[in-house]
Formats: structure tokens, sequence, C-alpha cells
């Protein structure tokens, strides 16, 4: 069974962040020589809840498919690309994730392989993925205060990042849920997001797009000092 990871870094300090920066660039050699790796992106963040315009120079994150987890698991600890980052790194924390459903494309390619999923998985992560058209730019941007002061009430949220392939265009949304309801009643019963939704779809926002939910398998390392996986029953240790 396919199995994907996310992995999230902070960086405190501004050589730290200079280093961080330059790996966008420079650690793409390093990952594509990994064993096993398959389809793999890198990502800067945005500040706050990461849907904003305004990039977070202290956090990046690095995600990656292999054939199963236990060679993900292997392949981020021992590969010298993730040790790199953690090296640098003042916080670091890995997701590890398996497929249930997948839409769209990314790239112009299917990345996920989608597993069986009996009964709804709990929690839920949900991953999407958007190349906005440049002539809506603004009126894609000008949703998003709305949306993120939304995500805050979420009680049922229990992790929310941002991420960007390219500053402003290609934009990533990833979060995990307590379960499949929570997540549905904000994505479509939510009056912000419902309506932000209709716009893009309506006016045809983006060039390509993908939306893809997963079973989490495992979390390693904290984020914001703590396990955000802890809170949930069930959670796989």
């Amino acid at each position: 069974m396919q199995a994907i990871s996310i992995s999230f870094f902070r960086f405190d300090g501004i050589l730290s962040r200079i280093w961080a920066f330059a790996q966008m660039q420079f650690a793409r050699r390093k990952l594509e020589r990994i064993p096993e790796i398959g389809f793999y992106k890198q990502f800067g963040t945005g500040t706050g809840e990461g849907v904003t315009p305004v990039p977070n120079f202290g956090v990046y994150a690095v995600m990656a498919t292999w054939p199963d987890l236990e060679t993900a698991r292997a392949r981020v600890e021992e590969a010298r690309a993730f040790r790199d980052y953690r090296a640098h790194a003042s916080e670091s924390g890995t997701v590890y994730l398996s497929a249930v459903a997948s839409r769209g494309l990314w790239d112009a390619r299917e990345p996920f392989e989608v597993s069986q999923s009996e009964p709804a998985p709990r929690p839920i992560a949900v991953l999407t993925r958007a190349t906005v058209r440049g002539r809506h730019l603004l009126r894609f941007w000008g949703r998003t205060p709305d949306i993120s002061e939304t995500v805050r009430a979420q009680d049922h949220l229990r992790f929310k990042i941002g991420m960007g392939e390219v500053p402003w265009v290609q934009q990533v949304t990833f979060s995990i849920w307590d379960d499949p309801e929570s997540m549905l009643a904000f994505a479509y019963r939510s009056s912000s997001h419902g309506e932000a939704v209709r716009r893009v779809r309506d006016g045809r926002w983006f060039k390509e797009e993908l939306y893809a939910r997963f079973r989490v398998l495992h979390w390693d390392g904290t984020w914001d000092g703590r396990d955000p996986l802890r809170a949930i029953a069930g959670t796989p240790a």
C-alpha cells in the first residue's frame, strides 16, 4: 500500500532561515536520489493559518510518496535530505498517510494510489492543491481572510497549514480532522468556505486542481510543542 509522508520543519534565526530558503533549490538533487522515493514536492508556507499571500520564511515542508509505510519511515529517518532539514530546524514533525480518495491532477499526473477504506477513517486528513489562473489571483486571495477566520473556530480541526509550490499561484492546503463529519460540515456547510468553493467553480479560477482524503497512519515528532493527533481517540500509535 502506497504511503505518503508530509514533513514539516520550523526554523528560528536568520541563518537557519536563509539555509531553509536555499533548500528549495539545493535539496532537490538530494531528494531525487533517495531510493524508492516517488512523487515529491517542496513547499514554502504562509503566515497565520498559512492560507495567506504573506510568506512565512520560518516554516517549510516536504511531501513524498513511497511504496509502503515501513519504507517511508525508514527513508525519512535515514536519508540525508531529511537529516539535513532536521539538523537545521528548531522543530519538525512528519505525518504518514494512505489515500482513500483522490480526484484531479497534479502536474498533469495522479500522484496518489487510492486504497479501500471502510469504515470512513478517523481521524481524516485532507489535501487540496490548485494552480490559480493569473486573472483571478486578486479574487482568490481576497476570499482568504474570511476563510481563515472560520478555520480558527473549528473545534474538531487538529492540524492546518497552507503551503505553496510557486508563491501566490500554486497553492496547497492540508488539514487533519477528528472525523469525516466535522470536515464535511466545514467544507460544505460553512458559509465563507462554501461560498468560496461556488465562486471558484462558477468562475473557473483554477487551471489545475486536486482534492484528496487520507487515512492517518502515523505521526513522528511534534508541532507547536505537541503531537497534534494525541487528543484524537483511536489514532494509530
